[in-house]
């Protein structure tokens, strides 16, 4: 396929692959390598492309690989293929079912229109800073499955992040799939965001978290995972820790020291928009331990 007249790196050529399966797709990753670059719903790599910031000699369209669009339960574990759209994970009942937070997380993404194209897994192998999908499925120890012509790993989703839209991937890596845990019992989850002028912006700070309560009123269990600012999307042990073992006191939880802990963690940086980051952390994290508390009091009552 040519570039229009001035489309991208100056009406330079670029391959255009179009693939049907799984083995078809990492052979052909394996010939091009870090040249290629694949392309799913298109929401992150096609922008990219057209500004001049990504100049691939191929891109490789994935989007009518069969086996990479299902949501199933694998022993108790959630599959979730790389190709399932934002839209299908907003509206899923499994997903609202098992993982409120990514359905929560997905359907803040952008509008609907690109919510039904836009894919978890070129949200997870962008891994921009502002992705609100990271954080819910970093609470949900998302798993993550790579294949290559050579075979395949897994790997935790926090390793796979090396960083602000980068990642561990491979050049002649493919993303599968994606293994997340249900929440169990007494257990609830949830995500909020903060943008700059409606749902539809990217996330100045968006917070995901699963909360597990003891029937006694103790804090038994914390996921905490960020996303928003230079750093990568990244769950904090620090304000974990700091919630875990708290009583409930008045059917709430006490967040102050969580959430110092979490806005000391996850914005250290000396500017504007960190301490800013800094402010909003906290109520966010009450808000949603609120939350999770009162579902999780509605279910067992």
């Amino acid at each position: 396929m040519k570039r229009p007249h001035g489309w991208g790196q100056g009406g330079a050529a670029v391959q255009f692959c179009r693939v049907r399966s799984v083995a078809e797709a990492v052979d052909v990753l394996s010939r091009w390598g870090s040249e290629g670059r694949i392309l799913a719903g298109g929401t992150d790599v096609m922008p990219q492309y057209l500004r001049g910031e990504s100049a691939p000699a191929a891109l490789i369209d994935i989007s009518g690989i069969d086996g990479m669009q299902g949501i199933s339960d694998v022993g108790g574990a959630t599959s979730v293929g790389a190709l399932v759209t934002l839209r299908r994970l907003a509206t899923a009942s499994l997903i609202a079912l098992r993982h409120p937070a990514l359905s929560q997380a997905s359907a803040a993404v952008g509008a609907w229109q690109t919510q039904t194209v836009a894919t978890v897994g070129g949200n997870v192998c962008t891994a921009a800073s502002s992705a609100d999908t990271l954080p819910a499925l970093l609470v949900s120890d998302a798993q993550l499955t790579l294949v290559s012509k050579s075979g395949r790993r897994r790997m935790d989703l926090g390793e796979f992040l090396a960083g602000a839209g980068a990642t561990a991937l491979r050049p002649t890596e493919l993303l599968r799939a994606i293994e997340l845990e249900p929440i169990g019992e007494r257990c609830a989850e949830g995500y909020l965001k903060v943008g700059r002028r409606s749902a539809m912006d990217f996330a100045v700070v968006g917070l995901a978290l699963r909360l597990s309560v003891t029937p006694s009123g103790v804090v038994s269990g914390a996921r905490i995972a960020v996303c928003g600012g230079t750093r990568a999307p990244h769950r904090v042990p620090s304000a974990e820790s700091a919630i875990v073992g708290t009583r409930l006191d008045d059917g709430r939880v006490d967040c102050a020291e969580a959430g110092a802990a979490l806005a000391s963690a996850a914005a250290p940086e000396r500017t504007e928009a960190a301490r800013y980051r800094r402010r909003v952390f906290g109520g966010l994290l009450s808000r949603l331990a609120d939350r999770c508390v009162a579902e999780i009091s509605g279910a067992s009552g």
